[in-house]
């Protein structure tokens, strides 16, 4: 191990024996770093590697060099597969490693086993999903999280998204320890604010555990559309419909109504998380009314087709549907 990773790994073991609620920073200012990407041309991939490049880090991809391989052709691509082959990466050395592709705990513990004496920092990219419970209000950052001690290669693909990740958490801590970096996003509104926050985060040798969420607590429903509304310059108007007549009518939350999730019961605190340690390490959003642009202009760069087959949401019809019932009984 060469002096500058033996250093780097020092300081961040250092930075995690003074940790407190979970999160901590490395001293020293950022430095050019070698970062290992498990996937990267995909997803959040593409939008953490190009803020990395953008600040001077060196990045190698690592995938099945099946999507988008035309993407970042300056960059180190190492070609494996996650289930079966991690032989590329074997007796190489970098500072972090960004996981985003891992969707079974299988992956991330053979490739955290294998790289928890040659990398740093282990970043992996979760979700709110592994909460187990979501009733409370506020909801923080150390709400219940399915409790999956043990499971098999066999049963681990029946587990349920949720405890799928929760115990691929528990693989990426058992492997590196104070090292690791677990991101919990939800929804995902704008992936450039969550892209550049992780090569942030790396730089200044935060480990721990951190909500990928916003951009503002509380942001009401009707801020957010009017967000929206202003910046796609639109004219459209609202109509508040109840949560038990959506129920009633079988309008799925998150699927037909996307991001709505009524905050009853167990969900109650969904969408209403403590931010405050998040913020405090440095995420920042752009204004809504830019991501909102800047969405609806990127949906219009793609194919005709694709634009026409929304992976959300109701149909106009279903929509013209709902009107009328509501207004017939109001």
């Amino acid at each position: 191990m060469s002096p500058t990773r033996r250093d780097f790994i020092i300081n961040t073991a250092v930075a995690g024996s003074a940790m407190s609620l979970g999160l901590h920073a490395c001293s020293a200012g950022p430095r050019k770093l070698k970062i290992l990407v498990l996937g990267g041309t995909s997803f959040v991939g593409p939008h953490q590697v190009r803020p990395a490049l953008e600040r001077g880090h060196e990045v190698t991809l690592f995938n099945r060099g099946r999507t988008n391989t035309h993407l970042f052709p300056e960059v180190e691509k190492l070609v494996g597969d996650r289930v079966d082959d991690l032989s590329a990466l074997e007796g190489r050395e970098w500072d972090v490693v960004i996981d985003n592709s891992a969707i079974l705990p299988s992956w991330v513990r053979r490739s955290a086993r294998l790289l928890k004496d040659s990398v740093g920092i282990y970043l992996f990219t979760s979700t709110r999903s592994v909460y187990s419970d979501l009733s409370r209000i506020p909801m923080d950052i150390d709400g219940p999280v399915y409790p999956v001690e043990s499971w098999t290669e066999e049963t681990e693909g029946s587990m349920g998204y949720g405890p799928q990740k929760a115990a691929a958490e528990r693989e990426a801590i058992a492997a590196f320890g104070d090292r690791a970096l677990i991101i919990r996003p939800g929804l995902i509104i704008d992936v450039r604010d969550m892209g550049e926050w992780y090569i942030h985060l790396l730089e200044n040798g935060y480990t721990g555990t951190f909500m990928a969420l916003g951009p503002d607590y509380p942001l009401t429903f009707k801020t957010f559309l009017e967000g929206i509304r202003e910046g796609v310059e639109s004219d459209a108007t609202f109509t508040w419909m109840d949560t038990e007549f959506l129920q009633q009518q079988r309008v799925r939350a998150y699927s037909h109504m996307p991001l709505w999730m009524p905050a009853v019961g167990r969900n109650a605190g969904f969408n209403r998380f403590d931010l405050t340690r998040t913020w405090e390490a440095g995420l920042t959003y752009r204004p809504l009314a830019v991501t909102a642009k800047d969405t609806l202009d990127y949906h219009f760069t793609r194919p005709e087709e694709r634009q026409a087959r929304l992976r959300s949401g109701i149909t106009a019809e279903r929509e013209a549907e709902l009107f009328s019932l509501w207004y017939s009984r109001t």
